[in-house]
């Protein structure tokens, strides 16, 4: 089959849609089909080029009107079987011409949205109720979509979205195996003193995530006597999101209020082997979604497949995977308190900690990509037979 995967963004370009499309890319790659991805030019990188038997073309300056009409020209050129749209507003710079995409090309070829997550575009000021609508109309403008959670398949079909299929996703960072690993020569080449607990933190900065809850934590464990610091692990702000740039400043802003500037470390962004070294270098994960946690978050997937000691918020919906106690920690979300006593508790109890590494290696058994791709070639046949 000749796939042709639409994405907003692709590395070199760091973010969580860039790196799902790669990887979502390879595995199809390795099962044997002809992948190509349509995606934004970078300075530097070639128009296209071949990486890992992946072609990829950088098409398109900027996403808007004229996006239709480049990946038209794409398709007479290559002739794909199927089209698959990868969609965060965030990664085609919120432009609505990507929401009235689908809709235009599945006239022609079956056209598959994969929704990231259902955050509506901008289209003009006080748009309103009318943004929502775009998200609906390109869903529903779609041969067939896919969700990544539960939440978002549900919330479709209420709006009644008929072909849609559940595929989790995967981690982004494969882990890599470290062998004989010394986590305090790790944290001496880093300047960080060995009696610090590190708290690990990883993803870029976003709202949705939770770090400021995170800092107030961190305060709170240190005013009880824990000399506990926070390690952000990889990229700050990510390319494609402007907001997590004022987000960012308000964190540091925040941090110093609170007297922590000297006990985060940041490592910035990293190889596949620098984030396996510093999950490792860590005693556990917090990752306090203020959404809840979801199977659509990169990050925990990460975490899970590292097999961490991770502390999360409870989801919004129940996730029958997610187990407290045993998999994972659960706390509620947007509460510092609730969630410096959960550190708190792992770092006073290393069997915990190892039942919950144990846990979260069983539990990303279900998210691995071979099985992901293979769903999804399952779903793009049936839209051919």
């Amino acid at each position: 089959m000749r796939i042709a995967l639409i994405a907003g963004e692709y590395p070199p370009l760091q973010g969580g849609l860039g790196d799902y499309t790669r990887r979502l890319a390879e595995a199809l790659v390795g099962l044997g089909h002809e992948l190509h991805v349509i995606t934004r030019f970078v300075a530097g990188e070639p128009t296209n080029t071949v990486c890992a038997g992946v072609h990829v073309h950088r098409l398109v300056t900027a996403w808007n009107w004229e996006t239709r009409r480049r990946i038209e020209g794409f398709n007479r050129l290559f002739r794909p079987d199927v089209l698959n749209l990868q969609y965060q507003a965030a990664a085609y710079q919120m432009h609505p011409a990507i929401n009235l995409l689908p809709a235009a090309l599945a006239k022609r070829i079956p056209t598959v949205v994969t929704f990231h997550d259902l955050r509506v575009p901008y289209l003009f000021p006080k748009a309103g109720f009318l943004r929502w609508r775009a998200i609906v109309a390109m869903a529903k403008g779609a041969s067939a979509c896919i969700t990544t959670n539960v939440e978002d398949r549900d919330t479709l079909s209420r709006e009644g979205v008929r072909m849609i299929s559940l595929i989790p996703i995967g981690s982004n960072i494969i882990p890599v195996p470290l062998g004989p690993f010394d986590p305090a020569a790790w944290r001496r080449a880093r300047g960080i003193a060995e009696d610090v607990v590190l708290i690990g933190y990883f993803g870029f900065l976003n709202e949705s995530k939770g770090a400021e809850v995170l800092l107030r934590a961190l305060s709170l464990l240190r005013a009880r006597g824990v000399n506990a610091g926070l390690l952000h692990i990889g990229g700050r702000v990510g390319d494609s999101d402007p907001t997590n740039k004022a987000y960012a400043a308000q964190l540091d802003r925040l941090a110093g209020e609170l007297g922590l500037r000297e006990h985060i470390y940041a490592t910035g962004f990293l190889d596949e082997r620098g984030v396996s070294e510093a999950f490792a270098a860590c005693v556990c994960i917090a990752l306090p979604y203020r959404d809840g946690a979801s199977f659509r978050r990169g990050t925990l997937m990460a975490a899970l497949a590292h097999r961490c000691a991770v502390i999360t918020t409870q989801p919004r919906i129940t996730l029958s995977e997610l187990v407290h106690e045993e998999n994972v920690l659960l706390v509620p979300p947007d509460q510092a308190d609730a969630l410096a006593d959960a550190i708190a508790r792992l770092i006073g109890d290393p069997a915990l900690r190892a039942r919950l590494q144990a846990g979260a290696g069983a539990l990303s058994r279900l998210f691995e990509w071979e099985s992901i791709a293979a769903r999804t070639v399952d779903l793009f046949g049936a839209l051919l037979n």
